[in-house]
């Protein structure tokens, strides 16, 4: 694994860097001066905060007083040796590991560093060095590669810059905003602002002390491979929420894959039926018609259910045996009475619905497995956390939207 942090200065990314090479077994590189692409003020050192006093929670205005001094202030002379190790020392071919684990491993250009890393895939690594979109771009497109931002707010990390550098808030924020969105000179080609779409997880260090950081990156579990590939039911939930978007009820976007054996059956979304008049465009009476309690009998809901075109695409005999349902939502009861027909034995969601409660009962008696998947988290829950939602489901009162 190779994790690559970014993020504005005084953030903590050599802080989050220093703990994985120390705890986490995790080998530090480095690109040596002038191999990046593109030189900008993004790439200068950031560097390590030592601890983060509980004052600036009480005092902003003092808590740069009481922030510890970095291991290696930045205008020592040992601190300018360490960047001149990094610039001058050769780079071979074939890159040897040194006996000091902790001492980062340098190569002369980008491609080298991928060339390593490649080959090396196995060991995990960690830079602070690619800060562009395009040195990112192309080892990005590796399995192995993770983005990982870190961001802090501003006064926060305007305060820890007090203790090496004196200027003003209005030039720590001129200079950090050209960080962020760049400047005309490069038309914002290695701004922050454009490593967004590219990231996979996001850090907020905003915390007082060190060790609160250090226990919310153990919280993370960067080593997890899901990070990496998603599992099945990351997957296909994320089948499903892109259905969603496709759907065309006034009310609420619900969308539904349907797999047996992990090979898609159908998917589905919800809406007016084939050959009518979209329900965002008119074709459902009642729901356009707001939020009345006593809809007229003439206004019966002409949209069909997520679940209900999943079902109807896939058909029963393609269904067949031990088949799952993935859905955003939680399924109502007409549709779990459907579900429950055509033989699908799991259903997976996400959001809550009004009726969670009964349908969870419903498909209990059935013998259907029911179990709540959070995408934020990227993990399965456990059999015990399964236990769990089912037996809140089932004892809570009703939740969601009406």
């Amino acid at each position: 694994m190779l994790i690559s942090i970014v993020g504005p200065r005084y953030s903590g990314k050599s802080t989050i860097e220093s703990y994985l090479v120390a705890n986490k077994a995790f080998a530090s590189l480095r690109l040596t001066s002038g191999s990046s692409s593109t030189g900008s003020i993004i790439d200068a050192p950031d560097l390590q905060e030592d601890t983060m006093r509980s004052a600036w929670a009480q005092s902003p205005d003092l808590a740069h007083q009481e922030l510890s001094q970095f291991p290696i202030p930045p205008n020592s002379g040992v601190f300018k040796q360490h960047l001149s190790f990094l610039s001058l020392s050769p780079v071979t071919q074939h890159v040897a590991w040194s006996e000091d684990s902790s001492k980062p491993l340098s190569f002369s250009s980008p491609a080298e560093m991928l060339d390593y890393v490649t080959l090396n895939w196995r060991d995990n690594f960690v830079t602070v060095d690619l800060s562009t979109r395009d040195l990112l771009e192309k080892f990005i497109r590796r399995p192995f590669f993770m983005l990982l931002n870190v961001d802090a707010p501003v006064l926060i990390r305007y305060s820890r810059s007090r203790e090496h550098e004196r200027r003003s808030l209005e030039e720590f924020i001129r200079e950090d905003d050209e960080i962020f969105f760049g400047n005309s000179k490069n038309n914002g080609e290695i701004a922050l602002r454009s490593l967004h779409d590219l990231i996979d997880i996001n850090i907020n260090n905003d915390f007082c002390q060190i060790s609160e950081l250090h226990a919310h990156v153990d919280g993370l579990n960067l080593l997890d491979p899901q990070h990496l590939r998603p599992s099945w039911d990351a997957y296909f939930m994320t089948l499903a929420s892109l259905a969603s978007r496709r759907s065309n009820c006034m009310k609420r976007r619900v969308g539904a894959v349907l797999v047996r054996d992990n090979r898609i059956l159908a998917t589905g979304y919800n809406g007016t039926p084939r050959g009518l008049k979209n329900c965002n465009e008119g074709g459902c009476n009642r729901c356009n018609g707001g939020s009345s309690p006593f809809p007229s009998s003439n206004d019966e809901c002409v949209c069909l259910h997520a679940e209900e075109n999943a079902l109807l695409e896939a058909g029963r005999e393609r269904v067949g045996e031990g088949a799952a349902l993935y859905c955003n939502t939680c399924p109502c009861l007409k549709c779990t009475v459907k579900i429950i027909q055509t033989g699908v034995k799991r259903v997976v969601y996400n959001l809550s619905y009004k009726v969670d409660d009964a349908s969870a009962l419903l498909f209990q008696q059935a013998g259907v497995e029911l179990r709540r998947f959070d995408p934020s988290q990227k993990l399965r829950l456990t059999a015990a956390d399964d236990k769990e939602e089912t037996r809140t489901l089932l004892l809570s009162p009703a939740r969601g939207p009406n």
